[in-house]
């Protein structure tokens, strides 16, 4: 019965990038439409460092990844979702001589994941840990999973059984890992396929790393009976099975490059942007990598896709928000919103919810007529995805985290 209601718990609340099904879509309704910095703001807390990660929660915890601005200091921080109240804050790593990150990016951008009992937090090279959540205590680390992250690590982790699954698609190497979430021990990993084509005269690769590296955080989907990983890198997608690692397939793309949402699926289908560059949207079978459509309509580079019944919403950098039937891949309607995006849409109660870098949540209809319903101003502005429990948004601005949330009534 505990491991029943445990289940139950991840299955409602927001324990990985994304939420229960990584998709940015909460069951039930009830979430405030209306709040600013002095309305319907049921805590807010400082949250030292400088981070894009996301909250995620389980049980009465909250927690978040952070890292000085240097980026020699990694931590992680757990919050009680109550009250707001700090309950751990922890440093991982020191890190002497951290890689470059570009300034847009953070050292603690990848958002942990969180089951009952443990979460695991990772920053890319530098790091990944595993943490119990009553303690504090950490259990394991591993600090020999690196590649070159060129502009800064990105890509979250995720849990699958017994499995943490995590990219590392760097300027150097790229390469899709899994460990024993209990030990840290490397169960598997599998070099990517793609030959980028773009070595030397003496056979060395070429300097520059943009093409090469990727941000994208993977998922799974059922397929004909069987789980299929699917993983976007850079210059194509794939698809693998996620007990072995083994490649099942790859769509090459090669003009696009820094691949950095998480794909969605639905309707036997799995969607995803292709990343810079190209400006499209593929849906594709998972089973097979079969392309169904594409479309150039309005495709994001770091906001993540949102799938509600048969509607793909969307939002590119540039604050384009775009809907498409994702039967066919035909625009539905395109608007502009204020300013520009990296968080990721959510949906909940048939509503879209959109969060910009400068604060702006624009509140829309789920539906196949653009309609505004509400917009909503926190101070800081949104670089993080926002999570979700129950009635209550969990939103976190560039220096502090908020719960956002209605009185009962």
């Amino acid at each position: 019965m505990i491991r029943l209601v445990a289940l139950l718990l991840v299955a409602l609340q927001w324990p990985q990038f994304r939420g229960p099904e990584g998709n940015g879509v909460a069951a039930g309704g009830g979430l405030p439409l209306e709040w600013s910095e002095s309305r319907n703001v049921r805590w807010k807390t400082a949250i030292h460092g400088r981070a894009w990660s996301s909250p995620v929660i389980l049980g009465s915890q909250v927690w978040v990844s952070t890292a000085t601005p240097d980026g020699r200091r990694l931590s992680a921080v757990a919050l009680d979702k109550r009250s707001g109240r700090i309950v751990h804050d922890l440093t991982l790593f020191d890190v002497p001589n951290p890689q470059y990150a570009h300034p847009f990016n953070s050292y603690a951008s990848p958002t942990p994941v969180i089951e009952d009992g443990r979460v695991y937090v990772t920053f890319g090279s530098p790091g990944t840990a595993a943490i119990d959540t009553a303690t504090g205590k950490v259990l394991w680390t591993r600090r020999d999973l690196e590649c070159n992250h060129f502009r800064g690590a990105g890509s979250s982790p995720i849990l699958f059984r017994d499995l943490l699954v995590m990219h590392f698609d760097g300027s150097d190497v790229q390469y899709v890992v899994a460990l024993d979430k209990r030990t840290g021990r490397t169960v598997w990993k599998t070099p990517r396929s793609i030959d980028f084509q773009d070595l030397t005269r003496e056979g060395r690769p070429q300097a520059d790393g943009d093409f090469r590296k990727a941000f994208a955080t993977p998922q799974i989907v059922v397929a004909d009976g069987r789980p299929v990983l699917i993983s976007l890198g850079s210059k194509a997608a794939y698809g693998y099975d996620p007990m072995t690692g083994r490649e099942l397939w790859r769509i090459e793309e090669r003009a696009q490059f820094s691949a950095s949402t998480r794909p969605v699926a639905g309707n036997g289908l799995v969607f995803f942007p292709t990343g810079f560059n190209t400006g499209q949207i593929f849906a594709v079978r998972p089973a097979t990598g079969e392309i169904v459509w594409k479309s150039a309509r309005g495709a994001p580079n770091k906001p993540s896709l949102l799938l509600v019944g048969d509607l793909l919403f969307m939002v590119n950098d540039g604050g384009i928000a775009t809907c498409l039937d994702a039967r066919t891949g035909a625009e539905v309607w395109h608007a502009r919103l204020p300013d520009n995006y990296s968080a990721s849409p959510v949906a909940a109660g048939g509503r879209v919810y959109f969060f910009s870098e400068d604060g702006t949540a624009t509140v829309i209809d789920a539906a196949r007529e653009f309609r505004i319903l509400a917009r909503n101003t926190l101070d800081e502005g949104f670089m993080a995805s926002p999570a979700i429990d129950g009635r209550a948004l969990f939103l976190r601005t560039r220096t502090h985290l908020s719960r956002i949330e209605a009185p009962a009534d």
